[in-house]
């Protein structure tokens, strides 16, 4: 049947490598999946050759400019089937400006969130006026995609629109209890145990400090790079920082831990809970969206309102049961999810579509 058909994908995001973050992960395991699986997919992000500039509080991340030209030329170029703007950078919002001039079916996701993101690092932005943005942002797409149930019910409750669900997986190869002690060694040998450790970005909005200021046996660990870094260093000289890691190294650490705590409470899935879990890592965290849809009844971590308490309860778990419960995520069954939820127009409407806008473009 001619919907079964693999598609022209456009992927659009202002998040891309060589960041190093769940969304980037997401996005860019979901695309190699959908080309295993017959599809085409192209992808606009920041490492193009535009110019960027570095996002204020945050020069990891670099924002395009002046990109909107170069989309429109890679759109005609491409003739993208179905079009997903997975982030509200500058990009993003280029990419949606077209598709709302040219009348194209378009799909968002939602990552992050961007209001409380905000808000954390600039108080004086209120949670509603980062609302204002993003509803707008969203709602003028065919549908949102989101990781789960809670935050579908807390978009809902904003006023946001068309919202389907889009889980994630876990690189089960990658992520492995083998990992654990590997050579008879520890990533962190020489730290008393038990181990609690942070793995992801050290950023302000990933509410570390709740962590870091816990009363816990053993060691608090940090793992991974973030503009807060430096500032964290010089207040918790009783924590051990270790910085970015990735790959198979980043792997290691995941698995010699004893637990991994995740205090965030902006993001809408976090994706490290599961690559810890995938490693026979039991997961600690607050009650909040996200983990409040993945660890209860998992046998694989805890949640609670105290943290220390959830760290706790963490270290009874069993490794074999956090691993069993990981498995049962898959990268695949993600892209097959993101493919069924996009838009595309009926294809002779996207034959004509194209070929009327060639036509244009030779006469102007």
């Amino acid at each position: 049947m001619e919907d079964s058909a693999p598609l022209r994908i456009m992927l659009v995001t202002d998040a891309w490598e060589p960041q190093v973050n769940g969304v980037v992960r997401t996005l860019s395991r979901t695309a190699d999946e959908c080309r295993a699986m017959g599809h085409e997919v192209e992808v606009i992000h920041p490492g193009l050759g535009f110019k960027t500039f570095p996002l204020p509080t945050y020069p990891d991340i670099k924002l395009a400019i002046g990109a909107d030209d170069e989309i429109e030329r890679r759109f005609k170029a491409f003739e993208p089937e179905a079009i997903h703007i997975a982030t509200e950078g500058t990009l993003g919002d280029a990419a949606r400006k077209i598709c709302l001039k040219w009348k194209l079916p378009f799909t968002t996701s939602y990552h992050t969130k961007f209001p409380e993101y905000v808000n954390a690092r600039l108080p004086f932005i209120p949670l509603s006026a980062g609302y204002w943005f993003m509803r707008r942002f969203h709602n003028s797409g065919n549908r949102l995609m989101v990781a789960t149930p809670s935050m579908r019910d807390h978009l809902a409750k904003k006023g946001f629109n068309n919202i389907t669900a889009w889980a994630r997986g876990v690189d089960t190869e990658l992520f492995n209890p083998d990992k654990r002690h590997m050579g008879g060694q520890s990533v962190y040998e020489g730290l008393e145990g038990p181990l609690f450790v942070y793995i992801g970005r050290v950023a302000v909005e990933k509410n570390i400090e709740a962590f870091l200021n816990l009363d816990l046996p053993g060691t608090k660990v940090v793992v991974g790079p973030g503009p807060q870094l430096e500032e964290l260093k010089k207040r918790y000289k009783n924590v051990v920082f270790l910085g970015n890691k990735s790959g198979d190294e980043l792997a290691r650490h995941f698995a010699d831990a004893d637990v991994m705590v995740f205090p965030s409470f902006t993001d809408t899935f976090g994706l490290v809970i599961l690559e810890s879990m995938a490693t026979g890592t039991p997961v600690a965290a607050f009650i909040a969206d996200g983990p409040k849809d993945i660890i209860p009844g998992s046998k694989a971590g805890s949640v609670n309102d105290d943290l220390r308490v959830a760290c706790l309860e963490a270290l009874e778990m069993k490794r074999e049961d956090c691993r069993t419960y990981a498995e049962g995520y898959s990268w695949r069954s993600c892209a097959e999810e993101f493919v069924k939820n996009l838009k595309p127009q009926p294809r002779p409407e996207r034959r004509r579509f194209w070929r009327r806008l060639r036509r244009l473009g030779r006469r102007g």
